[in-house]
């Protein structure tokens, strides 16, 4: 069996957030680019929680190779993580992210998965924490002609064409089933992946991913291009207003906190 995990290279959340909260987030001049250079760079959470849902498939007795492609300038590092964590083979596309829009994201992942004669499961996080627009998995889905089961918290294999996945939900959890080849969006509920060893992490060092050239893909009609183009970001400000309620007693703070609520139609 072969599975791809689509990686995505995405700046730190949690370095990005603090920015934000203390208001030193800036966008550069030519309006969609962060003057901020020592933010780091890592893999998106969701996609390495799909690697990890290879990987536990792989422990459960499925005999599969396991390949990891990302595009970007530059994703040596979390494609050696990738290979850290147990992935077999990794490929990079080198394309300027910030050039291309879902789409054209799609559908370079879907000439590179075509490249390597298809495959029986593609593993997808459930959206990037950048953009937050969770788009390719669907697209993908399309060009390559497969189904696609989204937000899984648990795969498995029933027989050797078949998944059975658990979705997560706003009712609560869903189980499906589906025959291979299919793409599946992993959620955050899957669970924490798991560490590297240090022997593999220094093995994985010297690991080189392969460079895909975009012109070497099947991009269809259109050659993968672009359907829509960023003209402008912004940091929205941040504004608060903090009131403190005093009483003589917690009972009257609570009555006077009560009764602001009701005025602000927040309960009835």
């Amino acid at each position: 069996m072969k599975i791809v995990i689509c990686a995505k290279e995405v700046l730190d959340p949690d370095a990005v957030d603090n920015y934000v909260l203390v208001g030193k987030l800036e966008i550069g001049d030519d309006g969609k680019t962060l003057t901020q250079k020592s933010i780091p760079r890592l893999m998106n959470a969701y996609d390495e929680q799909a690697i990890e849902c290879a990987l536990q498939l792989r422990d459960a007795g499925v005999d599969c190779k396991i390949h990891v492609v990302a595009l970007a300038a530059d994703p040596t590092k979390i494609l050696q993580h990738s290979v850290a964590m147990g992935a077999d083979e990794v490929a990079t596309i080198p394309v300027d992210t910030g050039t291309v829009d879902g789409y054209a994201t799609a559908s370079l992942l879907a000439g590179f998965v075509k490249s390597i004669d298809g495959a029986d499961i593609v593993l997808c996080g459930r959206q990037a924490s950048d953009g937050d627009q969770a788009v390719v998995p669907g697209l993908l889905g399309e060009m390559l002609d497969m189904p696609v089961v989204t937000i899984a918290r648990a795969v498995e294999m029933v027989d050797g064409s078949t998944v059975r996945v658990t979705r997560v939900t706003p009712d609560g959890d869903e189980i499906v089933e589906v025959s291979c080849p299919a793409v599946i969006t992993i959620s955050n509920e899957f669970g924490e992946p798991r560490y590297p060893t240090g022997l593999r992490t220094m093995k994985a060092r010297k690991v080189k991913p392969t460079q895909v050239s975009p012109d070497s893909l099947s991009l269809g009609e259109d050659g993968g291009r672009s359907r829509v183009t960023m003209t402008r970001q912004f940091v929205e400000g941040i504004t608060s207003n903090c009131q403190f309620i005093e009483g003589d007693s917690p009972a009257a703070v609570a009555g006077d906190l009560l009764e602001r609520l009701r005025d602000e139609r927040v309960i009835e």
